[in-house]
């Protein structure tokens, strides 16, 4: 009896092995991986040591598990080539606190089983190709921090129940579809146009595009459910229906009367202004305003007749082919203009240049250019304006303001999603060639914006750029571009790492400290680490940096600027490293991705 039910034993694990193969070997989270992976399409077979046979998840590709224990706590599988729909089964990962699939083909819609994931503190799905709307649910996603799922097909309104999402920090809902009003409550009246930049039809405060007609009413008169069952008016309706046409017309008058009289009064100063532009205007071809992202709501003639009265009380910065100006608008909409002088060597091809990237290209981290405009003398570039003005003002002019240690972290993150931009996403790819602290610019929130496309180059095919000048600021260039005059994404991280150290230090690339030394701020920073000499290094007004995210910051800066130009990380690198490091409530460690 004892040897048949050994037998018995034996045969009843045999048969729970192959018609339950999951039952002995793996978690219930690595049973959902498997789940979630027969989904995906993994063309490079990057997902290959995810096998039913272990016992833990928690060394396959991409996944992270909670300390001492067997639940995944993070799922990191960007730019992996992945193809498919994310599975519904992700909703069973109760302990998720972060995933990251941006920057791969991912299709299909974001299931509503995700929201089971309470414990959800980032969610990366940009740059995939993700329809329908964005799940009501998401309120449930009480400690969610960062959401990002700019540059996909998603379409609809945008949930109110964001709005409840206290904890948010980062909300990216950029180059999508959305439509309708963006609903003003809760965190969601903390962010601006820059995290809904690239959805046309979408309104509200937040975008500084009104919802309502030009005179504020409603565009349908209301109407009670009894009338409207009926198919006619009551006596009551109509009293209500005439007065408020009433009412409208009596307004309507006001307000041309209104018009007509300031219009009187200025009559003359116009007719002198307008006078003025003809002149300026070649009479083969009329002038107008061509705009590009985010439509200017504005006729070209009231757009010429404030470009006309610019004058030295509006510059707010120069260049080397021409001046900025801030045009503040009636309404009170306030733009950059970049007036470029026609008199200037190259000026035709810094403005057709501008024009061909930032015409076709969109980014948060990115200035958005808005429209342009030919004059017989000069070319006008009109952009969002910026409120902070330049990273370099706010690091070396402004002694009233001092960056905080989070704030530089947000720009040193913000423009490395910038430049990964460029790099990456853009066919053909971006090459700035003039990356440096005076061409990011800040809005209120402290986001920064990649400016000045100037000297930026197309790179159509994968060979570096040639040039017989070379172009950049000089501190900031790359040691084999000056040499050779090559530049290629390389020369951009290079000048990117030189941008982290000024954030670190507060210092000018060519500091005269170092210059003294024969140093500029790279061999200064490596002089200085080798002797182990931290407490130097950071900016002295800078009292609340953390040594974990410094550490972060000089390795990847270091990296950047290595003097081979090969061993240097790609700026997907670097993005995936910040995003991880910095703005991630579960860091990871740096050394398994700059491999």
């Amino acid at each position: 009896m004892e040897k048949m039910g050994t037998v018995a034993c034996v045969f009843f694990v045999i048969l729970t092995s192959v018609f339950c193969p999951y039952s002995l070997a793996l978690t219930l989270d690595g049973v959902t991986l498997l789940e979630i992976k027969s989904t995906l399409n993994d063309t490079r077979n990057v997902l290959s040591n995810w096998q039913e046979l272990d016992e833990s998840p928690c060394t396959w590709t991409g996944i992270t598990c909670h300390l001492g224990e067997q639940r995944v706590r993070e799922i990191n599988l960007p730019y992996m080539y992945l193809g498919g729909i994310i599975s519904p089964s992700i909703g069973k990962l109760s302990r998720l606190q972060r995933l990251a699939l941006h920057q791969n083909g991912l299709h299909g819609i974001i299931p509503n089983e995700i929201t089971n994931c309470t414990e959800l503190r980032a969610l990366y799905l940009r740059a995939n190709y993700f329809q329908g709307g964005i799940p009501s649910s998401i309120g449930n996603l009480s400690f969610l921090n960062i959401l990002d799922l700019s540059s996909n097909l998603l379409k609809g309104a945008i949930p109110s129940t964001i709005g409840g999402l206290s904890h948010l920090q980062l909300l990216n809902l950029s180059t999508n579809f959305f439509s309708g009003e963006i609903p003003d409550i809760g965190v969601l009246s903390t962010f601006g146009n820059n995290s809904f930049i690239g959805n046309s039809a979408l309104c509200g405060r937040q975008v500084q595009k009104p919802c309502r007609t030009t005179l504020g009413f409603p565009v349908v008169l209301p109407h009670t459910e009894s009338d409207e069952a009926e198919g006619k008016s009551s006596p009551y309706t109509k009293v209500v229906i005439i007065g408020a046409m009433s009412l409208m017309g009596l307004a309507l008058i006001v307000i041309l009367s209104f018009l007509w009289i300031r219009l009187l009064s200025k009559k003359e100063r116009a007719v002198r202004k307008y006078a003025e532009v003809k002149k300026r205007l070649d009479p083969k071809t009329s002038t107008k305003l061509i705009t590009f992202h985010g439509d200017l709501p504005y006729t070209s003639s009231v757009i010429i007749e404030k470009l006309e009265s610019l004058d030295e009380e509006d510059v707010v910065g120069s260049g080397g082919f021409g001046t900025v100006y801030r045009m503040v608008m009636n309404d009170c909409g306030t733009f950059a203009v970049k007036r470029i002088d026609k008199s200037r060597e190259g000026c035709d091809q810094v403005f057709e240049r501008e024009l061909e990237i930032l015409g076709s290209i969109k980014h948060i981290n990115l200035v958005n250019l808005r429209g342009y405009c030919r004059l017989p003398t000069s070319r006008l570039l009109i952009y969002d304006y910026l409120a902070m003005g330049s990273l370099d003002d706010l690091l070396h002019e402004n002694t009233e303001q001092v960056l905080t240690w989070s704030d530089r972290l947000k720009i040193a993150l913000g423009s490395s999603r910038g430049l990964a931009y460029l790099h990456h996403e853009c066919c053909p790819k971006i090459v700035h060639r003039d990356i440096k602290s005076s061409n990011i610019l800040l809005d209120e929130n402290m986001e920064p914006h990649i400016s000045d496309f100037g000297l930026a180059k197309l790179l159509v095919d994968e060979d570096a750029h040639v040039t017989t000048v070379v172009a950049g600021t000089f501190g900031y260039l790359a040691p084999e571009y000056l040499q050779s005059g090559k530049a290629n994404e390389k020369s951009d991280v290079y000048s990117f790492g030189v941008l982290l150290l000024e954030l670190i230090t507060g210092k000018r690339p060519t500091d005269p400290s170092f210059v003294k030394r024969g140093l500029n701020v790279v061999g200064w920073m490596n002089t200085l680490l080798k002797e182990n000499r931290l407490e130097v290094v950071v900016d002295k007004r800078c009292i609340d940096a953390d040594v974990g995210s410094l550490e972060v910051l000089l390795d990847v800066a270091a990296r950047c600027t290595d003097a081979n130009a090969d061993d240097r990380p790609s700026m997907n690198q670097v993005l995936q490293i910040l995003e991880q490091e910095i703005m991630s409530p579960c860091p990871t460690h740096i050394q398994i991705i700059l491999k």
